[in-house]
């Protein structure tokens, strides 16, 4: 299913859509800080809605994939959050060292296997919206 990318949607309206979102699945970041995060790393904020009837199917096909994304090599932060105004609306924030590290990221099996499934779960394709970081050490203390 291809990505569909959003250019109404400003970011910070999708990210407080998906800060206002259910907790997400949190990782040990052993101690990262928002400093420690390169300022070339890539961020990106995607969407999937499931079909009615389908949000538990959604929901269990997605969640296999928070542990294998965040054992990739190259993923820095992955979160994935659901809306708990409409179950079944998932958003995900994830940053990557580089931009071609996600494009990889997109071509695990794991996530190719995901994609594949998504026709009989979600509706509609994913957003994306790809952003760089901005980021001020002297915020973080």
């Amino acid at each position: 299913m291809p990505l569909r990318f959003l250019s109404h949607i400003t970011p910070a309206a999708l990210l407080a859509t998906a800060f206002a979102s259910s907790p997400a699945i949190a990782r040990d970041v052993g101690g990262l800080r928002y400093a420690d995060i390169p300022a070339d790393a890539y961020a990106v904020v995607a969407q999937v809605r499931a079909k009615p009837g389908k949000e538990d199917a959604l929901r269990a096909i997605t969640l296999s994939l928070v542990p294998q994304v965040r054992a990739e090599p190259k993923n820095l932060l992955y979160f994935l959050q659901e809306s708990r105004e409409a179950p079944g609306h998932f958003i995900f924030y994830e940053i990557f060292a580089s931009q071609a590290d996600f494009e990889a990221h997109n071509q695990t099996p794991h996530v190719q296997s995901w994609f594949a499934r998504l026709p009989e779960f979600a509706d509609g394709e994913v957003t994306v919206i790809r952003m760089g970081i901005l980021n001020n050490a002297a915020t973080d203390r």
